[in-house]
């Protein structure tokens, strides 16, 4: 957020010496102004930290960890040395990408898609040297923690579940999880072996993705044969599964607290997961829409053009059974609830520009402006972030044994969901219009230079909606230490982890593991004393 901060301030006031600015990264910003250069360095780091070390480690690898062994019944992870060797396989791969920041020629440069061949030669541009090899080999480890991860995940749900629970008895969050491990490991190591491919061709001379003839500063390029498309395809067959990677977790959490604070059951719960399974299914042939104007064969994008509207299909399933979970509900606006309403708010208008720019005419025009930018925001960076605060507040309790200020939270919400709209919605107009992304500065033209007025104010509420985020950090550690202690179920919910002390005690359980005997849904039961029916309830046999 704060990287995206300084490409903001450049965009707003472009070559306005902004003296703290030198104060703050020295070279990068002599006489305060951002340095060229710098700017696409942020807009690689920011797009690479956010995606795959806050928005995946952020919801796969904390809340898979934390609640599946806890709705499941079971007392630990499959593999517990496996899990935490990925936690510290992880750990060293967020340091080896924060490291690039310090090296004398800046970190990677070339985009968060890295690109060949700009990525692929060092001479290229300052930021495909030193920082381009650093962020390569932070991504290898990054991609062996998430495998460590999936394996572990997909292992403790299919063997480690309690008595009782069935597939089918398993909560919506569950299954998201499930889901989304096993895109994992049929996806990530495809990046890993184009990383490894592309280190190749920056050191040791080989031509997997420099094609013959380049010339750089006037040198012609000692490579020939190799093929930048190919990267293309190795980088979106990861990195299209990757947008689900990230949205099933934080869409699977949102319907576990829409239910519960709701009060009704999950609507069509077997369709639900059917449209997750449907999602992960298509998630993995979808990658070429990205890649419509590389010079694709028509024909074959056109492929792509249907395999990519025909996901909206199990997208839209989905989400109506979550708006037909909240009709009529008894809702409780509790700050968890409002940020998984608010994730709908966010997703249903990045899911129909998704549409515009599966299709392969539209995008060719819409590609590589803010539309894009807009849309990706919505559907993924903002929704999944909307989905990960909404499981942050609602599971809080359990984590810590302490509620959260509900007044602080719902500060936190409005002030965050309208900021998101302030900044990103006037970007879809601005796409319209044709303006690039990743541009520098928007002074050189008048279909551009329209828009420095609006660039002041998307850069306003970034600033505004960033600062609304210390209220959280500090309603979030307050609560940590000084927070009224929570019940054991403070929001009379089904699921297993609500039927264990908070926090849960070591091994999760007593002596005894949970035994199941309903699904996790049953809210509101005619007839029933309460309006919810815990998990572990036995089902009363009424003698005839």
């Amino acid at each position: 957020m704060i990287l995206s901060w300084f490409m903001r301030l450049q965009l707003a006031y472009p070559n306005q010496p902004m003296p703290f600015l030198e104060k703050i990264l020295g070279r990068w910003a002599e006489g305060g102004i951002l340095k060229p250069e710098f700017y696409v360095a942020l807009i690689t780091m920011h797009g690479t930290i956010m995606v795959f070390f806050l928005l995946t480690a952020g919801l796969s690898g904390t809340f898979s960890n934390y609640l599946i062994p806890l709705q499941i019944g079971a007392r630990d992870m499959a593999f517990p040395v496996l899990n935490m060797l990925s936690y510290w396989v992880f750990f060293a791969a967020s340091v080896v990408m924060l490291i690039s920041f310090f090296v004398q020629t800046g970190p990677a440069g070339a985009g968060w898609t890295m690109y060949p061949p700009l990525s692929a030669i060092k001479s290229a541009i300052p930021g495909a040297d030193v920082g381009a090899t650093l962020w390569l080999i932070s991504m290898g480890l990054f991609i062996v923690s998430s495998l460590l991860g999936a394996l572990n995940y997909i292992t403790t749900t299919l063997n480690y579940r309690t008595k009782g629970m069935s597939m089918w008895r398993l909560p919506i969050t569950v299954w998201g999880m499930f889901v989304t491990a096993i895109l994992g490991l049929l996806s990530f190591p495809v990046l890993l072996a184009g990383a490894v491919m592309l280190i190749f061709d920056r050191e040791f001379g080989t031509s997997f993705f420099v094609p013959g003839g380049l010339v750089v500063g006037g040198q012609p390029v000692p490579h020939e044969g190799g093929n930048p498309i190919l990267w293309q395809h190795l980088f979106w067959f990861l990195g299209h599964p990757e947008v689900y990677i990230v949205l099933l977790p934080a869409v699977s959490l949102v319907g576990e607290i829409l239910a519960t604070n709701a009060r009704k059951p999950l609507f069509a719960y077997k369709v639900s997961v059917g449209a997750l399974i449907g999602i992960g299914a298509l998630s993995m042939i979808v990658w070429g829409h990205h890649m419509y104007v590389s010079g694709m064969n028509p024909i074959l994008g056109e492929v792509f053009v249907i395999t990519t509207l025909a996901i909206s299909f199990p997208t839209a399933i989905l989400i109506f059974n979550y708006l037909v979970t909240i009709w009529r509900g008894n809702l409780r606006l509790t700050p968890g609830m409002l940020f998984a309403l608010g994730f709908l708010g966010l997703f249903i208008p990045g899911a129909l520009t998704g549409a515009f720019l599966a299709t392969a005419p539209v995008d060719i025009q819409l590609h590589d402006t803010y539309f894009v930018v807009a849309h990706f925001h919505f559907t993924m960076a903002t929704a999944a972030a909307f989905g990960m605060f909404a499981g942050v507040y609602h599971w809080f309790p359990k984590m810590f044994g302490r509620m959260m200020n509900d007044k602080l939270g719902k500060i936190h919400f409005w002030g965050t969901f309208i900021g998101v709209y302030l900044i990103f919605f006037p970007m879809f107009f601005q796409g319209i219009a044709g303006v690039p992304r990743r541009y520098y500065s928007f002074t050189e033209y008048n279909f551009t230079s329209q828009f420095v007025g609006l660039n002041k104010f998307i850069t306003i509420a970034a600033f505004v909606a960033g600062a609304t985020q210390l209220i959280f950090l500090f309603n979030f550690f307050w609560s940590m230490f000084k927070g009224p202690k929570a019940d054991k179920n403070p929001w009379k919910a089904n699921t297993l982890e609500w039927q264990t002390d908070s926090p849960p005690p070591h091994g999760n359980w007593g002596p005894e593991l949970p035994v199941v005997y309903r699904g996790p849904y049953e809210y509101s039961v005619p007839g029933a004393e309460e309006d919810y029916i815990p998990q572990t309830v036995p089902i009363k046999v009424e003698a005839k």
